[in-house]
């Protein structure tokens, strides 16, 4: 059930709403200037000569959708935590510190860093091995064509929406700072995506995202920076929280056991199962978004290393959103409740508004765009992949000519752009980014990851069983969400609680369901389940590294088991 302090990014519901753009735009109206317009401008223009510069190595269609395979993975790497710096980063993270704490850093080192270990060391062989290209196309190798099509008009659809909150998220926050139009900022947002995507395909997507990954760095930096020295430092920091939130605002596990009341509604048990494990495994592992930019990487070493290289900036970058919205707790102590002009989302523009000078503020303003934009682009890229070619390809228009699908492509880019700008509005019934998007993983991301993680390592699931895995698992985070937890059912506090209940819900009735339809149903033959099984391989899974892959500082082991043990250690200072 919702509170009024659950509000993070509220419905514009009228002008005297505190939650409404023209309100925002009266109360955080950024003093920029032309300098910071200047920097804008040259922000837009190097995104569309990236696209152009793309545009020529566009040949076939697994250049459009997989940039012919042959990336470095130094520039996947990037690219693969560039995808996920969107809306749920910069913003939710930045709420979620200012609401609930230190808390936040289990979105990190326990509910991100060891499945995207685990996607490189375990499931990218089996992806990249198969030649899939897509996610969905693994179930139609492992299952068969009821699983696939499923996955893949799920996976849409939660694309879509996922792009459309990016689009909602920036129209606020632009509106709110730059007082640009609601319309203008989703317009001109959509259009730049939709031009680059368009004329460079997935190329033009990934060399945009490195960009946006430092643009993005480069601002929040410098907000972070001067956001310690207003409040003393770190210690002033803690002491300030301690005194007007209590000691368990500053850790990352106290308060957290099983029956205790703690803001976040969790107890230690659902963080590590229903964030750590299902959650953050079915996010990390099966969205196509993440994992299309480890499958265009030049061979398999690579593909293997680019969510490892990924997961280093991922383990520190906590700090670059968490810090921000501790910050804003204690400059703004009732924000996000109903003594506060300020909602918990506006952490980060309230900060940008009081800290930064003109010309560092251009940069701060152009890193948010360009967050919004890489979230935005890497679901719009990934939805005209799997559209293309595990929907239209496979069930509407088989066997044309490869130059048709590249044309498709670039239409159905355009027809996915327009539809997030239809449900960017959607977000609008959510009170928080964060909920929104995690709400979205519980139903679709979760299902999907039983049903891999039973298919690759259980040989006796049958073909029938990634069908009915994939229904019940969505099925049931749904009724767990909007019957058990809408309806107040089970007496969970917030959006996240009911979030991590809801993974576990569809984790387990879709093992279940899988387990005993296959026990009625027929098993795949053997002989079609090689390399798509743990304990099979395929040629392309023995592929041998690339020239200077097998170096000692690139091993996937070594890269794999060095995050886990770098993101465990940063928890040392935070649970105490």
């Amino acid at each position: 059930m919702q509170t009024p302090t659950d509000s993070v990014l509220a419905s514009p519901a009228s002008p005297a709403s505190p939650a409404s753009p023209t309100y925002l735009a009266a109360e955080l109206r950024l003093p920029t200037n032309w300098l910071d317009y200047t920097i804008l401008a040259i922000y837009f223009v190097v995104v569309l000569g990236i696209g152009f510069a793309a545009r020529r190595s566009v040949k076939t269609s697994l250049d459009f959708f997989l940039s012919g395979r042959s990336l470095p993975a130094w520039v996947t790497g990037l690219a693969f935590v560039a995808a996920n710096l969107g809306a749920t980063e910069i913003l939710g993270m930045a709420a979620n510190s200012a609401q609930y704490g230190v808390y936040t850093v289990h979105w990190y080192w326990i509910g991100a860093i060891p499945a995207m270990v685990f996607l490189g060391l375990v499931m990218m062989p089996f992806y990249y091995g198969s030649k899939v290209r897509s996610v969905p196309e693994f179930l139609l190798l492992r299952f068969d064509k009821g699983a696939h099509l499923l996955s893949s008009v799920l996976f849409a659809f939660a694309a879509v929406l996922i792009a459309g909150v990016n689009l909602y998220a920036l129209a606020i926050v632009v509106e709110a700072l730059l007082g640009w139009p609601e319309w203008v900022s989703i317009v001109v947002a959509g259009a730049f995506v939709l031009a680059y995507i368009t004329l460079g395909g997935l190329s033009s997507a990934i060399y945009n995202e490195v960009l946006q990954f430092f643009v993005i760095l480069a601002a929040l930096i410098p907000l972070t920076v001067l956001g310690l020295k207003k409040v003393g430092g770190w210690d002033g920091l803690t002491d300030s929280l301690t005194a007007s939130h209590g000691g368990d605002f500053t850790t990352a596990w106290g308060g957290t056991g099983i029956g205790s009341a703690n803001p976040l509604g969790a107890n230690w048990l659902t963080i590590v199962l229903g964030l750590g494990f299902v959650l953050s495994f079915g996010y990390w592992t099966t969205n196509f978004a993440e994992v299309q930019r480890a499958l265009s990487a030049k061979n398999a070493s690579a593909a293997k290393r680019t969510p490892l290289i990924a997961a280093f900036p991922k383990i520190f970058i906590v700090f670059l959103v968490m810090i921000p919205g501790l910050v804003a707790a204690v400059l703004v102590p009732k924000i996000g409740t109903s003594g506060s002009d300020l909602q918990y989302n506006d952490a980060i523009p309230y900060l940008m508004e009081d800290l930064l000078p003109n010309g560092v503020l251009g940069i701060a303003v152009t890193g948010l765009l360009a967050a919004f934009m890489a979230g935005m682009a890497a679901n719009i890229s990934s939805f005209n992949t799997v559209f293309t070619n595990d929907i239209w390809g496979k069930y509407v228009k088989r066997d044309e000519e490869d130059a048709y699908y590249v044309r498709f492509g670039r239409l159905i880019t355009a027809i996915g752009v327009l539809a997030s700008i239809g449900t960017a509005f959607l977000a609008s019934s959510f009170s928080n980014i964060m909920s929104y998007l995690q709400t979205l993983f519980s139903f679709f991301n979760v299902p999907m990851f039983v049903v891999f993680i039973v298919g690759m390592f259980w040989r006796r699931a049958s073909m029938k069983s990634g069908f009915w895995g994939l229904l019940a698992g969505t099925t049931a985070a749904m009724v767990n969400y909007f019957v058990l937890y809408k309806q107040d059912v089970i007496g969970i506090p917030s959006d996240q609680g009911a979030n991590f209940v809801s993974a576990i819900a569809g984790f387990v009735a879709g093992a279940v369901v899988m387990v005993a339809v296959s026990l009625f149903t027929a098993p795949k033959p053997a002989k079609e389940l090689q390399g798509l099984v743990y304990g099979t391989s395929s040629p392309g899974m023995e592929e041998p590294p690339g020239e200077g892959d097998d170096a000692w500082y690139r091993r996937p082991a070594l890269l794999g088991w060095g995050a886990v043990i770098l993101a465990a250690a940063c928890y040392i200072p935070f649970s105490f």
